[in-house]
């Protein structure tokens, strides 16, 4: 299954909604299904502050159930500028807030809640793949 919006902040919802049904219909534990909509947040509102600077773009999310793992994959597609998150330095935890650098502790966060996060650009795409265990 997959949806097509406008990388717009407003269109979370629909994002969330559409992505929730589809846990809901494969069993997905309230743990996996919180922890799935804050890094669908995270994801989804970078795309919509980031990739497309200039204009108003779209973003294609794909839900795909893996019922040999118990887990689902969730993948957001868009074709504005190239930018792989995975690419930056984790944030220095240990430090205080006030001494980190500004940025990268939602990929961080989506990191560690997710079971495999990757990306690829590819046919012109930014594809950024989530699986998450059910």
């Amino acid at each position: 299954m997959h949806l097509t919006v406008e990388a717009i902040i407003g269109n979370i919802v629909d994002v969330t909604a559409f992505v929730n049904e589809q846990l809901r219909n494969m069993g997905c534990s309230r743990r996996a299904l919180t922890q799935i909509d804050v890094a669908l947040d995270e994801l989804f509102s970078n795309v919509c502050r980031y990739a497309y600077p200039d204009d108003i773009g779209s973003v294609t999310i794909h839900v795909n159930e893996l019922p040999e793992q118990n887990a689902v994959s969730i993948t957001l597609e868009d074709a504005g500028m190239p930018f792989d998150p995975l690419s930056r330095k984790d944030p220095d935890i240990t430090l205080g807030i006030h001494e980190r650098g500004i940025g990268g502790l939602g990929i961080f966060m989506v990191k560690k809640t997710m079971n495999d996060v990757c990306y690829e650009y590819r046919d012109g795409l930014n594809v950024l793949t989530v699986t998450k265990t059910l």
